[in-house]
């Protein structure tokens, strides 16, 4: 194992894909030149040169539409949003094409296509810069989502999205990429649609995944310290399609239950989430599904009022006292 950060586990998988597999290429604003906005495609350019590693302009709807046809036609493209703020003008390529190929195609096209880039808040960049906007994706039949938290996860995940045969939405935290973790020296995949256990305990299950994920393992450290909870950790990594099996595995061993998310709380993927549970797991719950998110409000500007908006550890311990009554 090594240690390094979030970027550089992405830099490797794309990397190591590449050189497998020379139907992989990426394209988007600064990929090449500039090594990329987050410098994650840093060196990719001078090891596979312009027709492999290609900037556009700043056209959303374009390159992910040549992104599209490319797919179609046999490559594998990788799309990098320079944020998915951004990727919004291209929902029309994303959801209306790439989603829908392999069905109104009758099974004829596939959709090899991995759309990724930063989301969430990136620490005083506004409403317009700062959207975790995943529900937006996992909503749509056709598309796969996936979030990881760890550098480890990053690399493992994006390898697999880009081998699979459909088309996959990567959203990374904007304020991850030097996040530091270790990482195998090996090759390795790690599977779509399973979670991880970050922590074992018996008393609370806590949901997350990507940033939130941190701000819920601070929780789990604090009420553990404090009144002796045990929380049982899942990091989903996969939005859609998620773990359902460890999820009520858990569940049925902890009969208590806290979604965190740094997405809005309405038709959130955390409110699908809990929504499953309390439907699916009842007759195993002890309290409420409890939910710990973003306030329902555009992300202010200012840094203490960012970091008011988002979920804090101290919310998220609050959060799971109240599932396991504790005043």
């Amino acid at each position: 194992m090594r240690e390094i950060a979030f970027r550089e586990a992405l830099n490797e998988a794309l990397a190591e894909e590449m050189e497998r597999d020379e139907d992989v290429f990426l394209l988007g604003e600064e990929v090449a030149e500039y090594n990329g906005a987050y410098k994650v495609s840093k060196g990719l350019l001078d090891k596979f040169g312009a027709r492999r590693v290609v900037d556009t302009p700043i056209t959303e709807a374009g390159f992910a539409a040549i992104g599209v046809g490319a797919a179609m036609a046999g490559l594998k493209p990788v799309v990098e949003m320079m944020t998915f703020n951004f990727a919004i003008l291209a929902l029309d390529q994303i959801i209306n094409h790439a989603a829908k190929a392999r069905y109104m195609s009758d099974g004829q096209f596939s959709m090899p296509m991995v759309v990724r880039g930063a989301g969430g808040a990136g620490g005083a960049l506004a409403a317009q810069h700062s959207q975790s906007l995943e529900a937006q994706y996992a909503h749509i039949p056709g598309l796969k989502v996936m979030m990881p938290a760890t550098p480890k996860d990053a690399k493992g995940m994006l390898k697999t999205a880009i081998r699979d045969p459909d088309p996959v939405i990567f959203i990374e935290s904007e304020v991850l990429y030097g996040f530091k973790g270790e990482v195998p020296e090996e090759k390795y995949l790690i599977p779509m649609g399973k979670a991880d256990k970050k922590r074992e305990g018996d008393d609370c299950t806590v949901i997350s995944w990507s940033r939130a994920l941190h701000f819920a393992a601070e929780a789990a450290d604090k009420v553990a310290e404090e009144e002796g909870v045990e929380v049982d950790l899942i990091d989903l990594r996969t939005i859609r399609p998620f773990d359902r099996e460890m999820i009520a595995e858990s569940v049925k061993r902890t009969n208590r239950v806290v979604v965190v998310e740094e997405g809005w709380p309405f038709a959130s993927v955390g409110a699908s989430i809990a929504e499953w549970v309390s439907r699916e797991l009842f007759d195993w719950l002890d309290a409420p599904v409890g939910r710990v998110h973003q306030r329902d409000v555009p992300m202010p500007y200012a840094y203490n009022l960012e970091a008011a908006s988002l979920p804090s550890a101290d919310g998220i311990a609050d959060a799971i006292r109240r599932a396991c009554y504790i005043d």
